[in-house]
């Protein structure tokens, strides 16, 4: 029974293997002719995956521009005989991706296990990539600053040009106030002198001196009256003033 099973589990095994070399060589094939999802789905259906079938499968997923999937199957390769090309290969997975930072990392760390002209240009070319980049990223600051200073001063420009089109307004409306104030003022001033001039008082003038014949005319007037009253006599000219003061009536 046991001599059976071991006959049957190495059947399977040999089964196995004879399926993995048949889908090993279709990826390759699909790899070589530009096919590389056909590659990816061969390689996918290998039981055995060492880290050979998986860098070649990762390569597949970076040819097929699927490169967070190629990133995640380099780092799980702990073959040290494909530390090298798994760390180029990382690099340029990395900088598709747009991090810089880390490719550059990436391609310093294989060129430390050997000296390579390609991942030497990559490590170069990504450097002034970064400088260029920063150049740019401060030219933007530097303009967005000189933008928004920009802006203050005209904010500041238009406040004041403002504020002096208010003040020379508030000057225009209080000099026609006052202008209107001083012509009300002038002719409150004309009126009042009219009204002065109108209700200037007569001259105080001493009033001329009664004649006897006009007293005379005034008592006889007020007899036919009947009126029995006495003037007050009033000096005359060369009239006799009475003696202490003394009132005739």
């Amino acid at each position: 029974m046991r001599k059976f099973l071991l006959i049957f589990i190495i059947s399977i095994s040999a089964f196995a293997s004879i399926l993995d070399f048949k889908y090993i060589n279709a990826a390759k094939e699909a790899y070589q002719n530009g096919d590389y999802k056909k590659a990816i789905e061969n390689y996918l259906k290998v039981e055995d995956k060492n880290d050979k079938i998986l860098f070649n499968l990762a390569d597949s997923y970076y040819k097929a521009k699927e490169y967070e999937k190629a990133f995640k199957l380099y780092k799980q390769i702990k073959d040290k005989n494909l530390e090298f090309k798994k760390l180029h290969n990382m690099g340029n997975t990395l900088a598709h991706l747009g991090k810089i930072d880390e490719a550059i990392r990436a391609y310093e760390k294989a060129l430390k296990i050997k000296e390579d002209k390609d991942t030497r240009f990559n490590l170069e070319l990504l450097k002034k990539m970064k400088k260029n980049q920063k150049k740019k990223q401060n030219n933007k600051n530097n303009k967005q600053k000189q933008n928004k200073n920009n802006q203050k001063n005209n904010n500041k420009q238009n406040k004041n040009s403002n504020q002096n089109n208010k003040n020379k307004k508030d000057q225009n409306k209080s000099n026609k106030e006052n202008s209107k104030e001083n012509k009300n003022n002038k002719q409150k001033n004309q009126n009042k002198g009219k009204k002065n001039k109108k209700l200037k008082p007569k001259p105080n003038l001493k009033p001329a001196p009664i004649s006897d014949m006009e007293v005379r005319k005034y008592e006889k007037m007020l007899n036919k009256r009947g009126v029995n009253t006495l003037l007050l006599p009033l000096n005359t000219k060369g009239e006799r003033k009475y003696e202490n003061n003394i009132n005739p009536w």
